[in-house]
């Protein structure tokens, strides 16, 4: 794991009407001084889980021809991923479209067929199959591949190690601040975080290949993706003893 933290401090005085979680002081009584830090925290994991958005796409003079053929082609495309071990829950239409397809030749636009196409969502849980799923769909008639992304099962673990990084690195700077103010930090008054609970990285591609006996198989690198959370905290600042 690899944490980068910046951080950025400052110490303030404000009345405790204006803070969340701040108590309010007796009358005639100012708040104790305050130490504001911030913190970013990341922390790196390995995806172990894909989405890929298959479709297929057809083209005929009619709607409907166009739409058969459609069915037909993604069937098959079906068909080959379940026997790749996919189950159905790991399969979802995603969308379905059929337009005209027109042409523009500087006169009255006209209908010169019709395109169908249907895209299906495959939800991976073993990393090494995509590129063979990609592959067997594209051969049993699939000829767009729109969407291929990555993800991690283990990113909530991952960001807790992050949060756990950045609030210890916050933390270590207000104490840097409160010695270098000839006191000492209090207890913690405020903790907030923001960040992303679960990236998804990836690219939106598209891809048409025909099946062949001498065809390669799709070589796939899911690589490592970068989880980062952002801290800000506030605690009391303790001044010296008189």
């Amino acid at each position: 794991m690899r944490s980068t933290i910046a951080a950025i401090a400052a110490i303030a005085l404000m009345s405790s009407s204006s803070l969340l979680g701040a108590q309010s002081p007796p009358p005639g009584q100012s708040s104790p001084p305050q130490i504001s830090t911030s913190a970013s925290g990341e922390s790196r994991v390995q995806p172990d889980r894909a989405t890929i958005l298959f479709a297929v796409e057809t083209r005929a003079t009619t709607a409907a021809r166009a739409g058969t053929d459609n069915t037909r082609r993604q069937r098959a495309v079906l068909d080959t991923l379940r026997k790749l071990g996919l189950t159905e829950g790991q399969l979802s239409t995603t969308g379905y479209a059929v337009t005209p397809e027109m042409r523009y030749d500087g006169k009255q636009p006209q209908v010169v067929g019709y395109v169908a196409r249907n895209t299906v969502q495959a939800d991976v849980r073993r990393i090494e199959q995509v590129g063979s799923l990609i592959d067997a769909a594209l051969g049993a008639g699939a000829n767009v591949v729109s969407s291929l992304r990555f993800y991690s099962s283990r990113a909530d673990e991952a960001r807790r190690l992050a949060l756990a990084d950045a609030v210890a690195k916050a933390r270590a700077d207000a104490e840097a601040i409160a010695r270098a103010a000839g006191g000492s930090l209090g207890p913690l008054i405020e903790v907030a975080t923001s960040g992303p609970v679960r990236p998804m990285y990836g690219e939106d591609v598209v891809m048409a290949r025909a099946a062949s006996a001498d065809t390669q198989p799709t070589p796939i690198d899911p690589g490592e993706q970068t989880i980062s959370v952002f801290v800000s905290a506030r605690w009391t600042f303790l001044p010296p003893a008189r």
